[in-house]
């Protein structure tokens, strides 16, 4: 990496930038993480994504979850398998098409969604509250920038899960379908 020059003369160190980028991406997963501890025993991180799509996308089909997770159908399945085994996960046919198969949260795989969610949510908001207003300005408008940058769309302040759950922007042909 180099450094570049900006549109007003200055060099910007791009090393810089990565490395704090980097550090700031490390101190999210711990939080995530930590997030997940409670429900560990029960839910692997590839499983929790599972259920948070389910979450976001309500009754979704077999084959576009799997889609959406980027993995094969058979380790979707696997995966239902055993939210369904863990009480977090139903399925059902496809009344319209008896060969597909239909996947939707149970209420306590909603809770859980929602549990992790929120300690997520409350532990960056602990280490925001710790910025100046002036800090917190600048991380918004910087973060802003970087997903720009890298196709994310920004989270609606609403409900921040209603955005893309995985932390990546969906195909919106995949996204759309079911």
């Amino acid at each position: 990496m180099s450094e570049r020059e900006t549109p007003s003369g200055a060099m910007d160190d791009v090393d810089a930038v990565t490395r704090a980028v980097l550090s700031a991406s490390r101190l999210l997963v711990a939080v995530s993480a930590r997030s997940l501890a409670a429900v560990e025993e029960r839910v692997t991180l590839p499983q929790f994504r599972m259920l948070v799509v389910l979450s976001t996308r309500g009754v979704t089909k077999l084959v576009v979850l799997a889609d959406l997770l980027q993995v094969a159908p058979s380790t979707a399945m696997r995966m239902v398998d055993r939210l369904i085994a863990a009480g977090l996960a139903d399925r059902r046919t496809n009344p319209d098409n008896r060969r597909e198969t239909l996947l939707q949260l149970t209420e306590e795989g909603r809770r859980t969604v929602d549990d992790v969610t929120a300690r997520r949510q409350a532990e960056i908001a602990a280490i925001v509250e710790r910025l100046a207003p002036r800090q917190r300005a600048a991380l918004v408008e910087a973060l802003a920038a970087f997903n720009e940058a890298g196709g994310e769309t920004a989270a609606p302040e609403e409900d921040p899960r209603e955005a893309h759950p995985l932390g990546w922007t969906m195909d919106t042909a995949v996204a759309h379908e079911g």
